[in-house]
């Protein structure tokens, strides 16, 4: 294994964190003051623009797309430090480079499993940052960490598909711009194999039926920045049978490859966000006093800032074995790892904030550092994409197998 950064990857990563320092890392403070004065507060500022068309123009656009055809054609391996940088200002740098989920697993998707037609109509839009997206699968009447669990109903009528059911913590579909959902649901819910009832389905913002209720919170913030959560209902909505993704009874396995990504990726931005609470942790140390000397020099905070610094190089090493073994041996040979990493890093990153909060004290706790935001973000991927007993359940697994 070789980690070292390519041509390629080290350009990219120059370029980026330039256009942090000249654009993104400024930005934040003006995003906010352009939020005041908006006319929903899920509209997104002027500035956000500003900043994708800038991304576009110094080929920082579509980078965490590996296929060519459509994306930037880098590997997981070389992605990986794009994405940390990004990291450090989750609220603006993903969606500035047109990489931010939910649309990033979206795009994989509908580039994988959509037809011509489909890719023409949503994907196309999607590559271009003109419209978002939201995949509608968690519900609130079921653990659906067990996919299996889905109760959405999507049933055949002639040359259409009726759908009905409740989502909720539909990440970004409060964004206005949110124009198509991938809604997961049953279409056979007696089938003899449960991991063939599922399957998915292409249905449009604007289709009769479909009413997003409300805003769900996260820890008391309602993330505007990423378009929201929403809870949606569907009543009944009709879309045509060609909205169908892949096949009836495919859903399961299209979830699957589309969290995969999804997972690592969430891993190499939280290693950006860690470093954004070391270096906060660091100035507020050297700059304040506390018992008649610098924090900087007081025992315990050392210990805090030597332990996150060795846990994050730790964290590091194994997201870039996984994106490595991802790139070699493919998702399902890095299954293990893929699962490793997605119980580590949210722990430790929300440990590490945690700290970070600490020292900063009441100012840790409010809005005049992005601390108390990342602490957020960081515990809710503890939640995201399967939560941590459910992957610990599923590696233990693997590992006593070998030993029966």
């Amino acid at each position: 294994m070789d980690f070292a950064f390519d041509a390629r990857t080290e350009e990219l990563r120059g370029k980026l964190l330039a256009f942090m320092d000249e654009h993104v890392y400024p930005a934040e403070h003006v995003a906010e003051e352009q939020r005041a004065g908006l006319a929903s507060r899920w509209d997104m500022p002027p500035v956000v623009e500003e900043l994708k068309a800038e991304a576009r123009r110094q080929g920082l656009w579509n980078l965490f797309l590996p296929d060519e055809e459509y994306g930037a054609g880098l590997t997981n391996l070389q992605y990986a430090p794009l994405a940390e940088i990004t990291g450090r200002s989750p609220q603006l740098a993903p969606t500035a480079l047109n990489c931010a989920a939910p649309d990033t697993g979206n795009m994989e998707l509908l580039a994988q499993f959509a037809t011509e037609a489909q890719r023409k109509e949503w994907l196309e839009p999607l590559l271009a940052g003109e419209i978002r997206s939201a995949f509608a699968m968690t519900e609130p009447e079921v653990a659906s960490s067990d996919a299996t669990n889905i109760e959405t109903r999507i049933e055949r009528d002639g040359d259409a598909y009726v759908i009905t059911g409740r989502k909720w913590y539909i990440s970004g579909a409060m964004n206005p711009d949110c124009k198509i959902f991938i809604v997961m649901g049953k279409t056979d819910p007696e089938g003899a194999d449960v991991r063939r009832q599922q399957s998915m389905v292409l249905v449009p913002r604007d289709t009769p039926g479909v009413e997003v209720r409300r805003a769900m919170q996260v820890y008391g913030y309602e993330d505007e920045h990423h378009g929201g959560h929403a809870e949606i209902v569907f009543d009944r909505a009709r879309v045509p049978v060609t909205n169908l993704v892949g096949e009836e009874g495919g859903g399961f396995a299209i979830a699957q490859a589309r969290l995969g990504p999804g997972r690592i990726h969430h891993c190499m931005r939280l290693i950006g966000m860690a470093e954004r609470g070391i270096e906060l942790m660091c100035r507020r140390a050297v700059s304040r006093t506390a018992f008649g000397k610098p924090l900087a020099e007081q025992g315990v905070v050392q210990g805090w800032i030597a332990d996150a610094r060795v846990a994050v190089e730790q964290l590091r090493l194994l997201v870039l074995k996984t994106a490595w073994l991802m790139d070699t041996v493919g998702n399902k040979g890095a299954h293990t790892e893929i699962q490793a990493i997605k119980i580590a890093t949210p722990r430790t990153v929300v440990a590490l904030l945690d700290r970070a909060v600490q020292l900063h004290g009441a100012a840790g706790v409010s809005q005049d550092t992005p601390l108390a935001e990342l602490w957020a973000a960081a515990r809710t991927i503890q939640l995201a994409d399967g939560p941590d007993e459910v992957h610990q359940r599923s590696l233990a697994r693997r590992e006593i197998k070998r030993y029966r």
